[in-house]
């Protein structure tokens, strides 16, 4: 090459970089801007054991629930949700050997037909920690929403998640 020459092929693909992810850019917004789905590239909740759901939060399914699903949504941070439905008369004790001394909340609860929570936190100025399951749980919070659905019955909403 002569000197004082300027190789244009190299500078042209390099100028040409900010165009080319600008409208890569473009695209992907209006993709998922015109996507029905809350997922428009992928990765949203998987079915999951109940087991699982729950001990990621440090419980157990309690025995007598029914009605449940299960569900793990994982990309940054992992996120466990459990819905089950459960004899009123077991809810209190379930909450006990759960979650022993956490206080229970009636008011500012999620959602309007939330009657009583449950939030409990694991980092290490917490004194929350689980009391069924061992140690190796992996949330940093757990909640637990209940709607009295009727005299005999709960709908219990469960999430542990990493943040």
């Amino acid at each position: 090459m002569a000197r004082g020459r300027v190789r244009w092929g190299p500078v042209a693909a390099v100028g040409a970089l900010p165009a080319l992810l600008s409208v890569w850019l473009v695209a992907e917004v209006v993709t998922a801007a015109a996507s029905p789905s809350d997922y428009p590239r992928g990765g949203g909740p998987k079915q999951a054991p109940c087991a699982e759901a729950l001990a990621f939060g440090g419980a157990r399914l309690p025995e007598r629930a029914y009605d449940t699903d299960c569900t793990v949504e994982s990309w940054l941070d992992t996120r466990y949700a459990a819905e089950f439905r459960l004899p009123r008369a077991d809810l209190s004790g379930w909450l006990d050997r759960t979650y022993p001394g956490v206080p229970r909340r009636t008011d500012l609860c999620a959602g309007d037909t939330t009657d009583l929570c449950v939030r409990v936190g694991f980092t290490d100025e917490d004194v929350h920690m689980p009391g069924e399951t061992s140690p190796g749980f992996g949330a940093h919070t757990a909640e637990v929403l209940v709607d009295h659905e009727s005299p005999d019955t709960v709908l219990v909403r469960f999430s542990a998640f990493t943040v």
